[in-house]
């Protein structure tokens, strides 16, 4: 992901040329920023997204792809609010509005608002992580306090304050925060086409649920892994959208199948036309925990382009990728600096669009807090304009109070160096706790029944049962009587893990009626419950199976 080490130069005309800009770096932002000047933008403010991108930026690249001829009737025939598109006119000079329904900032009952957190880069965090509530000997100077005001902005003290977010706001969301939004995502995955945008969402799921709107009518088809978030499925199908499976191995989701699927298409046998949606997890996928490398990313994106297939990538976890699991092993080989982390990080989607195929979802649940309800797409323009138009009448916008929380922390406390830093630092934690929970298969899982693909990305870990060993196998017992059997027995033991059936996507279809799975994390319980919760559910398989039972001793 370096910057071209020589510039490329087109020709413009007959008689010029212009010069193919560097790849964006933050020293570039910097730049940037000062030669736009200073961002004002008060409440309900419209949001120049071009200027945040760069006005000279991006014109050698080609346009995207037009969508319109696709998207549903709701979508195409929404308006947008009247009012909210009046809100340009706050910028007048002299300008005494008695037109808006703002209420009045001075009967906010909030003055002041303030929180704690990581100074960036984190010090004294060299010891691994344990999961439990010490600070790990952290100093006391490792944490910054944050505070906003509620008339900041017209003290001249920062850009965004309570008066401005806590108001109703446009449906992309405040432009402060906004701006630096489409930085971080430029400065990550430089989409190689021209006139790609950024609106903000409440979150993915939600993000999907409009998009499905956008782009789906009822009775129609959309396409995903064969083990899929369930929320997704469940979703589309109050909409009346079905969903197809595209099958799997431990690399995610296979183009071959992909294709298959799409070629032998029979709307008469699917009782639908053929689909032009995919939803995809790329990294770290919930359930199985896959990651699909560059190679297999670039065939799929060859089969969405065979197939004019719009790609709805989904990436909470895309920052959670980790170094390779050596078995038996727990190494520390991570990325030492900025550059080395972006450059280990398998290119997304987006990062491959030159036709604005793709609908990004970026989401800041996994990574800050799920708690914020605030994430963003990013995909052409025209596709965004839609997008915040059905916002404008709908969410409003994400929460105020929440975007004001991150800016304050993503641009005037972290920036986008800080904000690196720390996904370094929850990179090394995930990935400790990968390892304590790959430790604990290895050394109290059954290996006869039970087996698995270290993930390489995420908080999920996919568990294959090997369910046709059970005793009674050869007597009738189904998949989902043993699947039902093992999970309440593990259930009696003190640990829950999620049942692989839950996450099918086409129901009846696909492995699911031929294998089964167990979906476990390791994102939250501490070290020692991670291994005891392992231990447990062996000793519910080997009970369920007839195995015997190991003496492990006493607890570490």
């Amino acid at each position: 992901m370096a910057p071209p080490s020589a510039l490329e130069v087109f020709p413009e005309t007959d008689t010029s040329t212009f010069t193919v800009p560097d790849r964006l770096t933050i020293q570039g932002i910097a730049k940037r920023r000062a030669a736009s000047g200073k961002l004002i933008a008060g409440a309900a403010a419209p949001a120049d997204i071009a200027s945040f991108k760069g006005l000279n930026h991006h014109i050698h690249k080609s346009k995207a792809k037009r969508w319109e001829p696709r998207m549903t009737e709701e979508a195409k025939s929404r308006g947008g609010s009247s009012l909210k598109n009046a809100a340009k006119f706050l910028k007048t000079p002299g300008l005494i509005s008695l037109g808006g329904g703002l209420p009045s900032a001075d009967y906010f009952p909030v003055e002041e608002m303030g929180f704690v957190v990581p100074r960036m880069p984190l010090q004294g965090t060299n010891k691994v992580s344990t999961g439990d509530s010490e600070v790990d000997g952290r100093p006391a100077n490792s944490t910054t306090q944050i505070t906003a005001g509620k008339h900041d902005m017209a003290a001249g003290t920062s850009a965004f304050d309570i008066a401005t977010a806590f108001q109703y706001g446009q449906g992309h969301g405040s432009a402060q925060l906004l701006r630096w939004l489409v930085e971080h995502t430029e400065l990550i995955h430089d989409p190689p086409y021209a006139d790609w945008s950024c609106t903000m969402t409440v979150g993915n799921t939600s993000a999907f649920e409009m998009l499905m709107r956008m782009f789906a009518q009822r009775g129609e088809w959309i396409l995903t892994e064969e083990y899929t978030f369930p929320a997704m499925v469940e979703s589309a199908a109050p909409m009346g959208i079905k969903v197809a499976a595209v099958k799997m191995d431990e690399g995610g989701l296979l183009a071959e199948s992909l294709d298959e699927v799409l070629s032998n298409w029979d709307e008469t046998v699917r009782g639908g036309p053929k689909p032009f949606v995919l939803y995809t997890v790329p990294t770290g996928q919930n359930p199985t925990g896959s990651t699909q490398t560059l190679e297999r990313r670039r065939a799929i994106y060859a089969i969405a382009q065979k197939h004019d297939i719009l790609i709805l990538e989904d990436e909470p976890y895309y920052f959670l990728q980790m170094q390779p699991y050596i078995a038996g092993e727990v190494t520390d080989s991570q990325p030492q600096s900025h550059q080395d982390f972006l450059t280990s990080l398998v290119p997304s989607y987006l990062s491959l669009d030159t036709e604005g195929r793709v609908v990004r979802l970026d989401s800041f649940s996994k990574v800050i807090a799920p708690g914020v309800r605030v994430g963003w797409i990013t995909a052409p323009e025209h596709i965004c304009e839609r997008y915040h138009v059905h916002s404008d009448l709908s969410t409003q916008s994400p929460s105020g109070v929440s975007q004001l929380m991150l800016f304050k922390l993503l641009e005037e406390t972290w920036g986008h160096e800080g904000y690196l830093d720390w996904l370094l630092h929850i990179r090394r934690e995930y990935t400790a706790r990968r390892n304590v929970l790959l430790l604990a298969c290895e050394e109290f899982l059954p290996k006869e029944v039970v087996t698995w693909t270290p993930p390489m990305a995420g908080m999920f870990m996919w568990l294959k049962v090997d369910w046709k060993a059970h005793p009674r196998f050869h007597d009738g017992v189904t998949l989902l009587e043993v699947e039902d059997e093992l999970f309440h027995r593990n259930m009696a033991a003190g640990t829950l893990l999620m049942k692989g059936s839950w996450f099918v996507g086409e129901k009846g279809k696909g492995s699911g009626a031929e294998e089964m799975f167990f979906r476990a994390t390791y994102a939250a319980a501490s070290f020692e419950g991670i291994r005891e919760a392992v231990k447990r559910f062996g000793v519910a398989v080997r009970e369920l199976f007839g195995l015997k039972q190991e003496d492990f001793g006493k607890e570490r």
